[in-house]
């Protein structure tokens, strides 16, 4: 184990970082077989200096000399301890340890230490040796109180014994060679030994003198190759990986949009991309293999893995993905022109913070074109969930491997594409964020007191509850620092509440978990606090939402089946085959992750490690599920809520050993019961890394069929984006559009790029309802005729590819519908290119006139009489518990009174304010 251990540290060449967590190195073996070079001391090494020598036990080389007195009462007192020793002699004593060998460091003048073989007649002019001989491990016995013979000895004079095995001190063949009066000549002792210290050098990365020539220079550029390759293949990945998406077509080069089919992207991507992924995820473990934790090294790694699977899109299209980008875009201009919300337009303008702050950021900047940001949002999103998520990591009980394995994973299972430029993205970030503070700043993690009761279902949460636990217990934090972080934790908070409307029940779900399996330092205050403050931005600031349509908010309550069956089942049903491959992919995918999570739990648990926080994350997303449908995208936010805890685990189904505890004990834990250990550890270990690296690839693989899976429909064309600046630009005093459904309904959003411009004149609520037969217009003409003037059907190339992957519409359908639109006498065609048409009716009736936009302005917020006293409550509940929690920060005897009264005051306030927020909803909901 030992031997193993020092061939991994011979193959990096790396110095041990202090700061890695998971990784310890182990002490070279100390058998006493023969004497070998190592690092030396901490100690900075002064002029002259020999590297230090590891001797036996039973050999020590003399001490700085000291007065005879001292000397001969210690050694006449130390040497009643060893059998058979009758006087001090300048020799070291015999008394030996089983131990091994010990390090010592021996200084020696340049002048006694020449470039060939010491001369024996050079050997009696050797300056005195320096020796550092660790107390614990040589006797007082042993130690030589002659000095001056001691001062003579030369450097290279180990005993004869440092070949063999150490005997024990009893045995006379020890004690002979160092008690015998009759010493060895000086030259036998020079040159017996030299061979050893000869062979021990090759063990390590030769000195930059031995490196001479073109020969010795390569072959110490090959010894070092763990240092700086994973490095250069990293960037050589990164860089065939560009030159791949972005020069033209070619053999194994280049993308053809037109290769784009039901399977995605991945149909048009060259072998030489692959090969590049290939190469990034090779670096990677080959880091990770190592014995040091490479931090920066590592992070950069995943980062560029995260752009070559995140940022294909981006690199690949010609302009921003994702036609619902588009209409953010138009919030954020919408806001940045008027400086207004307008929920009767949007029900996302009831949560207008993040549309509000990029409004600031461009207005700010002088930025009027989003095309840049819309284009790189999804992977500079993805780089942000790093930082967070590395951070959580930090805060867990488990090895180097396992933490960058778990980001890896996190990388390669995001699939979801919720990364656009949206809310729901951004907001995600905020939740890792409030994830990283509870767990660093907050977390809290203490040892079972009580005692496990006898049987039952009590007998094994007491038993779980004992476990060691899997998170990092949090010491040495000011007060300072903890109030600064609570204030940061009702930021994120406050930030995802008036942005999104789940993220904020994520994050309370989150908080309240952790109150309840102890693993936060936080009282019970906080988690009302925030749920009131949910509360209250519902009721009072997005009632013009919900004023109409109350059963959008309640009704899918405790539908677990029906939102289910929503968010899976009917999207897989009606796909064209091969976009169904892409659809059971996904499925795939989630089904793999969650089971090596649960075999990752398992693994933790025989271990004794009970990972609570890890089990909170991957666990309360799917409480979710009993709220809504959410559009049929509740099953999407899950997945994506869910990844943190489930990366985790599943890193541990393949490293799930703690760290080592010391730096004289490498070897990573093993299960409680050892006699199920079937398996060489070592063995094990490297395994691991395979089996690891075998499921990344194909990770990876089925991240880019699962992620880019829709990119038939997903990219936007130049062609498109022109055809609605053709709209924007004669949308006065309005406009409407017209877009291609096979069913009505209002889950069904556009799938081109609507709502960047003018969205308060531009309505694009309207469906036109098409067949599978091309010629079957007389639907879409009718909707047509029957709206108002200026009104345009848009047939584009990204509704045609949906209808032919969702709905099942024949290949060729979209040219023949816009045949027979172009051949019907009833419409006419005002804009035209290759991927978009727009249609407009031909025989409107002379003088109608286009009619004015839908006023965004209300007649204002309904309201209810007892609107005041909640309004007064909830500032009163909110510093009353606010108040206790900053007293709470401060220990848990802190002003016991002045936190009593608080409570007593925030009690009732509490009740108050949830009545008035209920009496809101009943009575404003009955007057609309």
């Amino acid at each position: 184990m030992g031997d193993s251990t020092d061939g991994a540290e011979e193959e990096t060449g790396v110095a041990f970082d202090p700061d890695a967590t998971g990784v310890i190195p182990r002490l070279p073996r100390l058998d006493g077989s023969s004497a070998e070079v190592t690092d030396g001391d901490e100690e900075e090494e002064e002029p002259g200096t020999l590297p230090a020598i590891r001797l036996p036990a039973t050999l020590h080389i003399g001490s700085p000399p000291k007065a005879p007195e001292d000397t001969e009462d210690t050694a006449a007192k130390d040497a009643k301890g060893s059998k058979g020793a009758k006087d001090t002699a300048p020799e070291p004593a015999a008394a030996a340890d089983a131990a091994g060998t010990v390090p010592t460091k021996v200084a020696v003048p340049e002048a006694a230490v020449p470039k060939a073989a010491v001369p024996e007649a050079a050997a009696p002019k050797a300056a005195a040796p320096k020796v550092t001989t660790p107390e614990a491990a040589v006797p007082e016995a042993a130690v030589p109180t002659v000095a001056a013979p001691v001062a003579r000895m030369p450097v290279e004079a180990p005993p004869a014994p440092a070949k063999a095995p150490v005997e024990p001190a009893a045995e006379p063949p020890a004690k002979t060679p160092v008690n015998s009066p009759a010493r060895p000549p000086v030259e036998t002792l020079t040159k017996a030994p030299t061979k050893t210290p000869a062979k021990a050098p090759a063990k390590q990365q030769p000195t930059p003198a031995k490196a001479t020539g073109l020969g010795g220079r390569v072959g110490q550029l090959v010894r070092s190759a763990p240092t700086w390759l994973p490095a250069l293949l990293t960037v050589e990945g990164l860089v065939m990986y560009i030159l791949a998406l972005r020069v033209a077509p070619g053999p194994l080069r280049g993308v053809n949009p037109a290769d784009i089919n039901g399977l995605g992207l991945i149909a048009a991507l060259p072998a030489s991309a692959f090969a590049a992924i290939l190469i990034m995820l090779v670096s990677f473990f080959v880091t990770v293999a190592q014995s040091t934790d490479r931090k920066f090294l590592l992070l950069f790694q995943i980062a560029v893995i995260t752009f070559a699977l995140h940022g294909a899109g981006s690199l690949v299209a010609s302009e921003p993905r994702f036609p619902t980008a588009y209409i953010h875009a138009g919030f954020v201009d919408f806001i940045g022109r008027t400086g207004e919300t307008a929920i009767n337009i949007d029900a996302r303008m009831g949560w207008p913070g993040y549309f509000a702050l990029f409004a600031f950021v461009t207005k700010a900047a002088g930025i009027t074109d989003m095309t840049t940001i819309l284009q790189w949002t999804p992977l500079l999103t993805n780089l942000l969930y790093l930082l967070p998520f590395v951070l959580i990591l930090r805060q867990v009980v488990a090895t180097t491997r396992a933490r960058w394995f778990a980001a890896l994973l996190f990388v390669l299972v995001q699939w979801i594409g919720q990364d656009y430029f949206s809310p729901q993205g951004f907001t995600f970030a905020l939740y890792l964020a409030f994830v990283a503070i509870l767990l660093r700043w907050f977390g809290r993690v203490e040892p079972r007191t009580k005692p496990i009761a006898p049987k039952g279902l009590r007998k094994l949460l007491g038993r779980l509850d004992a476990m060691t636990p899997g998170e990092i217990a949090n010491t040495g934090t000011f007060r300072a620092d903890r109030l600064l972080m609570l204030m940061m934790l009702l930021a994120l908070f406050f930030a995802a509440t008036a942005s999104h409307q789940i993220t904020p029940f994520m994050m309370l779900g989150v908080l309240t978990a952790f109150l309840i399996f102890k693993r936060t330092k936080l009282t019970w205050a906080l988690p009302f606090f925030l749920g009131l403050a949910v509360l209250a931005w519902i009721s009072y600031e997005t009632v013009g939402f919900w004023a109409g349509q109350i059963n959008a908010i309640f009704g899918g309550l405790g539908r677990i089946l029906t939102n289910l069956q929503t968010n899976t089942g009917d999207r897989i049903a009606g796909s064209d085959p091969a976009h169904a491959l892409v659809l059971q992919a996904r499925l795939g995918i989630l089904a793999v992750i969650l089971l090596l999570a649960a075999v990752g739990l398992l693994r933790r648990l025989r271990r004794g490690v009970f990972d609570r926080a890890a089990l909170i994350l991957l666990c309360v997303p799917v409480l979710a599920l009993g709220l809504q449908s959410y559009g049929g995208e509740i099953g999407l936010r899950i997945y994506m809520f869910a990844l943190p805890g489930a990366c985790l685990l599943a890193a541990y189904a393949f490293f799930p050993n703690l760290p080592a505890d010391s730096a004289d004990v490498r070897d990573e834990t093993v299960p409680i019961r050892k006699r199920n250990v079937r398996f060489n550890p070592e063995f094990t270990r490297k395994l691991s890394v395979v089996l690891a690296a075998c499921f990344a690839v194909l990770f990876a693989g089925a991240f880019l069929v699962a992620r880019y899976g829709n990119e038939k429909f997903e990219r936007v064309t130049t062609g498109e984006v022109a055809a609605m600046h053709y709209i924007y630009a004669h949308d006065k005093p309005s406009a409407k559009v017209l877009y291609l459904t096979a069913k009505e309904g209002p889950e069904v959003t556009p799938t081109l790029p609507w709502g960047e411009k003018d969205i308060e004149l531009v309505n694009f609520n309207g469906q036109a309802l098409v067949y599978k037969d091309p010629t079957q217009i007389a639907k879409a003409v009718a909707t047509l005729k029957a709206s108002p003037r200026n009104t345009y059907l848009a047939v584009s190339t990204g509704q045609i590819s949906y209808l032919q992957l969702n709905e099942g519409f024949p290949e060729d359908w979209g040219a023949k519908f816009r045949a027979a639109l172009d051949a019907s006498p009833d419409v006419k065609k005002v804009y035209s290119n290759s991927d978009a048409a727009l249609y407009t009716w031909k025989k409107f009736v002379k003088g109608t006139e286009i009619p004015d936009p839908q006023p965004y302005k209300g007649r204002g917020d309904p309201t209810s009489p007892w609107t005041p006293v909640g309004l007064a409550a909830l500032a009163l509940t909110w510093a009353s518990m606010f108040g206790y929690e900053v007293i709470r920060l401060n220990g848990p005897n802190r002003a016991v009174r002045a936190r009593r009264l608080l409570l007593w005051v925030s009690i009732p306030a509490f009740a108050v304010a949830v009545a008035v927020i209920i009496e809101r909803f009943i009575y404003i909901a009955s007057k609309n």
